[in-house]
């Protein structure tokens, strides 16, 4: 089964997936490509596998660590079916990132790997954008990489009753297929992310895990449209605009387009891809704001 959320005459309300209809509990009915969507579940947070697919570690040319790891999207991230994608106009390297969310059913906590299916609501689509132009700096956390607002959209629903396994994932630039991968070629499954998890982090009913990307990971500019096709849950599609203003250069990291952002927002085509890893740029030649820290 399909369940959505869509705002039908003004309030949030959730629906059933029948066709091309979705149906209120009340009985109201309207066409789904008409309808204004919502995110599909409401988490208390977003948690984010780094590496996963098969594909975009030898994109990279490295090796997958012994385990998955993560990082975290805020909340103010999340964005709907349909809904906008903003890119700063002083920032160029805004990435896709095709992939599978998994959303939590059921509290949990020490779960084992055989427990976590039923710990699973359900699943739906998800694109992983990251901002790149802030890696210097955000690398590690990828805070404001992955977290600026709008970069989280989700749906258009959350189905119920999907088997992951042997599953095409594709991304689409303006019906111009980009990503190609499949679930098969997953390091770890989604049985396993969940557990892992689960080990030192209560997973509560509605939160989002995204799964990890395959190869291909590339820019967008405004006026493109991004669709995310995963077979079984649907088609996620978002479009890229232009932010009202620039990220400020009052406070806070700078937009650059040094090695670090170059080689992770091209992947497998940045010029030095194989011959030698990222050269980090010098402190003293980071842009720095107009407010100086108080101690240098």
């Amino acid at each position: 089964m399909e369940f959505r959320r869509i705002l039908l005459e003004g309030a949030p309300t959730e629906v059933l997936v029948e066709g091309d209809t979705l149906v209120a509990r009340d009985g109201r009915r309207v066409a789904a490509e008409s309808a204004v969507h919502l995110v599909p579940v409401q988490p208390t947070k977003i948690l984010c596998c780094h590496l996963n697919h098969v594909s975009r570690v030898r994109e990279f040319q490295i090796e997958l660590p012994p385990a998955p790891t993560y990082f975290q999207k805020p909340l103010s991230s999340l964005n709907a079916h349909g809904g906008a994608v903003v890119r700063p106009v002083n920032c160029h390297y805004l990435n896709y990132e095709g992939e599978v969310a998994i959303v939590i059913g059921r509290r949990a906590r020490n779960i084992t790997h055989e427990e976590s299916p039923h710990y699973i609501a359900g699943y739906s689509v998800a694109n992983d954008f990251g901002l790149h132009d802030f890696r210097d700096t955000d690398a590690g956390s990828m805070l404001r990489v992955k977290g600026a607002d709008t970069l989280c959209p989700i749906g258009p629903g959350l189905v119920t009753d999907w088997d992951f396994r042997a599953k095409g994932l594709r991304t689409l630039v303006n019906g111009e297929v980009r990503q190609d991968g499949s679930t098969e070629e997953m390091a770890w499954d989604m049985h396993y992310l969940v557990a892992d998890l689960a080990r030192l982090i209560t997973l509560e009913p509605g939160d989002v895990i995204l799964s990890g990307t395959p190869a291909i990971s590339r820019p967008v500019a405004p006026g493109d449209v991004v669709s995310v096709e995963v077979e079984g849950l649907g088609t996620l599609t978002n479009y890229v605009v232009d932010g009202p203003s620039p990220v400020s250069d009052e406070v806070g990291a700078q937009p650059t387009a040094t090695e670090e952002v170059l080689s992770t927002a091209l992947g497998g085509e940045w010029e030095w891809r194989g011959q030698r890893r990222p050269v980090s740029t010098p402190r003293e030649s980071l842009p720095f704001p107009r407010v100086h820290p108080r101690y240098q």
